[in-house]
């Protein structure tokens, strides 16, 4: 109605005029970025940039990837750099592994992670190991990449993370991201690192999307590996976590802003090697800690963090003991309303910050 009052005091000069400067005071929208697609567009764009780079592993070719992550990526490049491989996870780890060893950079993809265990001495003993061994003269520049937690009922054979297994391992790297942003810029500097890189995505969070910037959807982007990163600053407690519990972290942080109890929130990004100067500066300034993960308590992330603390120099700080917030200790039942109670969910990342404030 503005326009076409504008139209009929000054005519059409006067409506383009007033268009125009309607349209000048509009922002731009955002960008978003899938995480699934962040991952296409980071294997897509090493395989171009590197022609030592290539993807293999069941149904990653002519299929698009179990989780549609190579979706195009066989129609672009052909078979030499898709490779779809049988059902056998230690034959085709131990060819990749075999052609890191020979100058290739594969990126090696399970279905899942859980699947890993079929070839975890190709990954422990092979990969992890070789350069060492080899006194720095056979480096193995290969990523083991899939989907990593526990997915939506499909039970306790299906449903375990994998970032206390393999950080356990000196010779591997292990990446967990949690946004696009972590997903595209650490798988780049994965694939482009010379040490074997066990990379943990989400299976509940291929298709979540993410505001990018431009820095993001360069191809020159890239995250540093061993880097954490503050994803919300506060001065009241800190939230360490990994993967999709840095999401459940940020919710509970949002809530428990309306209380007026302000979280710091940290996305480890890498679990091995781990950026404990990070977590350390922020326990110094919040002086309490919790972290988050979906994985078991035992021997987990966060009890590694915790002996780190009391080990490292933030342990004075500390007003209160660091707790933790994990999966259940036990494997994962089938039913919903047992599943559910098995991973952490915000409420529970919001009562023990309560707790450990005393509110």
């Amino acid at each position: 109605m503005a326009a076409l009052r504008l139209w009929l005091r000054g005519g059409k000069g006067a409506l383009g005029l007033g268009t125009r400067r309607q349209l000048h005071r509009t922002a731009a929208a955002a960008a978003q970025l899938t995480i699934r697609d962040a991952l296409t567009q980071a294997m897509d764009e090493e395989i171009e940039r590197d022609e030592t780079v290539f993807l293999l592993g069941e149904e990653v070719a002519q299929y698009d990837g179990a989780y549609k992550v190579s979706r195009g990526l066989w129609k672009k490049w052909g078979d030499k750099r898709i490779i779809d491989t049988p059902i056998t996870e230690m034959g085709f780890a131990g060819i990749a592994v075999g052609a890191a060893m020979a100058g290739l950079r594969p990126i090696c993809e399970f279905m899942t992670f859980n699947f890993s265990m079929q070839a975890i001495d190709q990954v422990i003993n092979s990969a992890a190991k070789t350069y060492y061994m080899s006194a720095g003269a056979v480096p193995v520049p290969i990523v083991f990449r899939g989907p990593n937690g526990s997915s939506a009922g499909v039970a306790a054979q299906h449903s375990q993370c994998f970032a206390a297994w393999y950080s356990h391992c000196p010779g591997l790297k292990v990446l967990s991201p949690w946004s696009a942003e972590d997903a595209k810029g650490l798988l780049k500097s994965a694939i482009r690192d010379d040490n074997p890189v066990v990379f943990l995505e989400n299976e509940l969070m291929y298709g979540v999307p993410f505001e990018v910037s431009e820095e993001v959807q360069s191809k020159d982007f890239l995250v540093p590996i061993g880097k954490a990163k503050v994803e919300k600053a506060g001065t009241n407690i800190t939230l360490v976590a990994h993967s999709k519990s840095v999401g459940n972290c940020m919710d509970a942080a949002a809530a428990l802003a309306k209380e007026g109890i302000d979280c710091e929130v940290i996305n480890m990004r890498t679990i091995r090697p781990m950026d404990m100067e990070t977590i350390e500066a922020s326990v110094m300034k919040t002086n309490r800690l919790v972290t988050v993960e979906g994985g078991w308590p035992q021997f987990g992330v966060g009890a590694e963090i915790c002996a780190r603390i009391m080990e490292g120099p933030a342990f004075n700080y500390l007003d209160a003991p660091v707790v933790r917030v994990t999966g259940a200790d036990l494997p994962m039942p089938y039913a919903k309303i047992l599943e559910d109670n098995c991973v952490p969910q915000v409420k529970d990342i919001i009562f023990t910050v309560k707790k450990i404030l005393h509110v």
